[in-house]
């Protein structure tokens, strides 16, 4: 679990580090972006077909029991829109990050239908549900910043629409606790990989900030 204190702040070691400055994207996705998706629009299309049909019968935690897609499809969106991202491997990424870890779906039939280098992002992060999910937890942290950059953005947007639900409504069976948890260990993840993108880097602290005010 998390070492940082009851008020979810950052160990010292993760401070974020001086990394080459990129410019942050605007709030909403440029024409450039938005032209660089376009051209991989079928491909994104396919990866949404193929993660809501493996997901057609899961539902998210929360006492709406949200459909599962909406949470694949919604990080998709955060890298878009809010992080400026162009590279449709990276966007068919987070459609699919969570088919091999919930579903029966195989990294061989990723890379067969999507090839090789959308199956290693999301091989990247994946975890292991043959571990202990205190086990699974750790390696997240301990491994952040070995990731690839494809990987570190899918974990960055990952996190962002995970923690805004969660400032949303408590998922049933969780208490306060469970969620101030969540929000000191999923710091000490992102604080590792903020250099992946400005604008979700800023997006993740001021919600680290925010909730530890509360």
């Amino acid at each position: 679990m998390s070492t940082a204190n009851g008020k979810g702040k950052s160990d010292a070691n993760c401070q974020p580090k001086e990394t080459e400055k990129k410019a942050a994207p605007s709030a909403s996705a440029s024409p450039s972006c938005l032209s660089a998706c376009n051209a991989d629009l079928a491909d994104i299309i396919y990866a949404v077909d193929f993660a809501a049909r493996k997901h057609k019968n899961q539902r998210r935690k929360d006492p709406e029991k949200t459909p599962y897609i909406n949470h694949p499809i919604g990080v998709a969106h955060i890298l878009i829109q809010e992080g400026g991202i162009e590279d449709g491997e990276v966007i068919q990424a987070a459609i699919l990050h969570d088919t091999v870890e919930d579903t029966d779906t195989t990294f061989e039939e990723l890379e067969e239908h999507f090839g090789k280098s959308v199956a290693n992002i999301v091989r990247e992060v994946t975890d292991n549900k043959l571990l202990s999910k205190e086990e699974r937890k750790e390696l997240q942290v301990k491994n952040a910043s070995h990731k690839s950059l494809q990987a570190k953005l899918v974990k960055l947007a990952d996190k962002i629409y995970n923690l805004r639900d969660l400032n949303r409504v408590l998922p049933e069976g969780w208490d306060e606790n469970r969620r101030r948890e969540y929000f000191n260990w999923a710091e000490k993840v992102c604080c590792q990989i903020y250099d992946a993108n400005d604008h979700l880097a800023k997006c993740l602290q001021t919600l680290f900030s925010e909730f530890s005010g509360k």
